[in-house]
């Protein structure tokens, strides 16, 4: 039987179901990317916010519809899985996070047409595991490549979910993740994005010490490799060895991905996250990292934000001027803290706020770009337009999330190369220019 693959969420998630297609090739099973082909499809499911939920819900119902054997996998039946089952009695198999290397006997099992048996496997207290064994099959290729170094989180923030369905912290060795590394630059990979829950806490559990920096000295030295970009870093272990090494080794590129959460300090509290003075630490970063873009996110609208919160993060937004942001709208999720919190901001006040967030930093990015006009700046090459057009990304941009950049050549160029652009014009994401 030919299997398929439908990933939903994140980064973290889409490794593993690049590792879970690694351990059916490993086993010798037909893998197609068209799920029309396929008999058995694998869903792989986010269950971060409700959106999210809806959407791997939407998978699941669809590919029982077309008469699919569906197995379920990931954040969803982990969260859910008797709700889930009892929603949706035809899944023939689900699977929780930490349970991902047992997909090659669930399919096995699936295809011997002899039973229609229902299997589950959910470990109660998930505890992720790397599978170093298996090489990653993976399902898009180019240019850059997510690296997880580290799965599950220690920290406990008021509206998230994710240790309940990942587990506590579990690092992955410099040794393994080096090795990865190097054979993904032989596949033509010349971006790694460094990518957990948080990676800023890397190796705390194995070396007794956040021991980032030291990964990225040893990935630095891999040859081939032209950026490695750091994501998803928690703020209060941006300490001054990860700062200068970040300042210091030329393929780490001066990107990081830090999402506050918030500006004040009484929502931060009612967060669970640190409560210290973001702008020194704003301040410090741009100081000793010269050129450093910082991505951050905010949530608005958690349960007791009142407008003079809210316009505390505006203002602080407005002063940072932060290289690129996201915002959400506070999510209600069973489980959490803030699940049961008074003071529910309504729905209507939430978007009002994100929208108000949203404009201001549109707004910041179109000034910031313009900036840039007239300036070199050193892209990666990601493909090229039905046009002719070089799609590109600068150093300040991580796939996926970040702008673009439009740029023509008198020369032929490769996804992966690093070429200077001249930035001859820019709008709100995106910038226009020529490779020098």
């Amino acid at each position: 039987m030919k299997v398929a693959l439908l990933n939903h969420g994140c980064a973290k998630n889409l490794v593993d179901s690049e590792l879970m297609l690694g351990l059916l090739a490993q086993k010798g099973h037909e893998i197609t990317l068209d799920e029309n082909e396929a008999q058995i499809v694998i869903v792989n499911t986010c269950s971060f916010i409700h959106d999210a939920e809806k959407e791997s819900v939407q998978s699941i119902l669809q590919m029982i519809n077309e008469g699919k054997k569906v197995i379920v996998t990931g954040c969803l039946p982990q969260k859910h899985k008797a709700e889930l089952k009892k929603a949706i009695p035809e899944v023939a198999a689900m699977l929780g996070t930490s349970d991902i290397s047992e997909i090659v006997n669930v399919i096995n099992r699936i295809a011997d047409e002899k039973t229609d048996e229902y299997i589950e496997k959910i470990s109660e207290k998930p505890e992720y595991i790397y599978p170093e064994e298996i090489e990653r099959q993976q399902i898009t290729m180019g240019a850059s490549s997510y690296l997880k170094i580290a799965d599950g989180c220690n920290y406990h923030c008021g509206y998230c979910i994710i240790p309940q369905l990942r587990g506590a912290y579990h690092s992955r060795t410099i040794e393994n993740i080096v090795q990865e590394a190097k054979k993904l630059v032989k596949k033509g990979v010349t971006e790694i994005d460094l990518i957990a829950q948080d990676t800023t806490s890397y190796g705390i559990d194995i070396y007794g010490k956040t021991s980032l920096a030291k990964l990225l000295e040893e990935l630095n030295k891999i040859e081939g490799l032209s950026w490695i970009r750091i994501m998803y870093a928690y703020p209060s272990q941006l300490n001054d060895e990860l700062i200068h090494a970040i300042a210091k080794l030329d393929k780490v590129v001066k990107y990081i991905d830090l999402p506050l959460q918030h500006s004040d300090a009484q929502i931060l509290e009612a967060m669970r996250r640190p409560v210290f003075d973001y702008e020194v630490l704003i301040n410090k970063l741009r100081d000793k990292i010269p050129g450093v873009a910082i991505r951050t996110a905010f949530i608005v609208g958690y349960p007791g934000e009142t407008d003079e919160q809210f316009e505390h993060l505006y203002n602080f937004v407005e002063k940072m001027r932060f290289d690129r942001m996201g915002v959400f709208e506070y999510s209600r999720e069973k489980n959490t803290v803030s699940y049961d919190m008074s003071n529910q901001v309504p729905k209507k006040v939430k978007h009002e706020r994100y929208k108000k967030l949203m404009a201001l930093q549109q707004k910041i990015s179109l000034e910031l770009n313009q900036a840039k006009v007239g300036k070199e700046i050193p892209c990666i090459v990601e493909g090229f337009t039905d046009d002719g057009v070089i799609i590109m990304r600068s150093y300040a941009d991580a796939p996926e999330i970040d702008g673009l950049v439009y740029a023509k050549s008198d020369g032929p160029v490769v996804p992966g190369d690093v070429e200077n652009v001249l930035i001859e014009r820019a709008d709100e994401y995106d910038l226009f220019g020529k490779i020098v």
